[in-house]
């Protein structure tokens, strides 16, 4: 049995996402209207993972990782949880070193993007290295 818990944290207790945001100097932080997914270990928050509902499906927005834990399989299994609750499209844009990470989770090239999309990441490629992916 694994020794992490992946849920959906309820929105009364966002105040603690942020703190692990914080904890690790991470700039993320918790939007009022996103569903957070996390890992807990311990009782710890050890990962936190951002779903914002969209037109036609969800848009991931972050996922996050303590240091300590990369490479363990704790973003996979977060990830893992979080899709089996969501069979709609979701989408997100990622580094593309990253993007082995996510076509091994069953992501693939997310065009077309829902137009609230496709217009973000127009913006966000003038200064960034993206690349859209798309699960289901």
């Amino acid at each position: 049995m694994s020794p992490f818990r992946y849920r959906q944290l309820p929105p009364q207790l966002r105040p603690l996402v942020d703190k692990f945001y914080r904890g690790h100097r991470s700039p993320m932080r918790s939007q009022a209207d996103d569903q957070i997914w996390v890992a807990e270990y311990a009782g710890d928050i050890v990962a936190a993972l951002s779903l914002r509902a969209l037109t036609g499906g969800q848009w991931l927005t972050g996922l996050f990782v303590a240091p300590a834990l990369r490479r363990q399989g704790v973003a996979a299994a977060l990830l893992d949880h979080a899709l089996a609750e969501h069979p709609e499209a979701v989408w997100l844009f990622c580094h593309p070193d990253l993007q082995g990470f996510y076509q091994c989770r069953g992501f693939v090239p997310g065009q077309p993007l829902p137009a609230e999309l496709a217009e973000r990441l127009a913006r966000y490629q003038h200064s960034k290295s993206l690349v859209s992916l798309r699960a289901h």
